[in-house]
């Protein structure tokens, strides 16, 4: 599936609609929580998640965070305008908290949006927002097309 396909989809997708366009998605289980204004991954719990007995493996928690920035960043690209290649160049993951055996929700802000670089901060968590288990800082290249 193309970037302009992932991204249609993501705008189309409305509550409890699964992310089935990209693999890692699928193998995570992830499903989209879009109103129209607020945008938020669900990583459904899983045993197959787990990492050690009782936590969910850091790697999942990773990609749903890195899922959850790209999807922001691409409902935030003009629709009308091509897609630029979308390359990131630094994710840097903080796990604050173990994640423990249930349901966790990504969210992602852009704290920069340029026609060559964005900026996102995206943030995991399980029982409050205010209590994040993760969080994650991406720097991402839009290698737009010259021309």
């Amino acid at each position: 599936m193309s970037t302009r396909e992932w991204a249609d989809a993501l705008r189309r997708s409305g509550r409890g609609d699964k992310i089935d366009s990209l693999p890692y998605a699928v193998l995570l289980g992830v499903v989209a929580d879009h109103d129209g204004s607020d945008f938020k991954l669900i990583m459904p719990y899983r045993e197959a998640l787990l990492g050690s007995p009782g936590r969910l493996h850091g790697g999942a928690i990773a990609g749903l965070l890195e899922l959850a920035a790209l999807a922001t960043l691409l409902l935030a690209l003009p629709e009308d305008e091509k897609l630029p290649e979308i390359k990131p160049v630094t994710v840097t993951v903080d796990f604050l908290r173990e994640g423990g055996m249930r349901d966790t929700f990504a969210a992602a802000t852009i704290t920069r949006l340029g026609r060559r670089v964005a900026n996102l901060r995206s943030v995991a968590w399980q029982y409050d927002y205010s209590r994040p288990i993760a969080a994650a800082n991406l720097n991402i290249v839009l290698a737009r097309a010259s021309g």
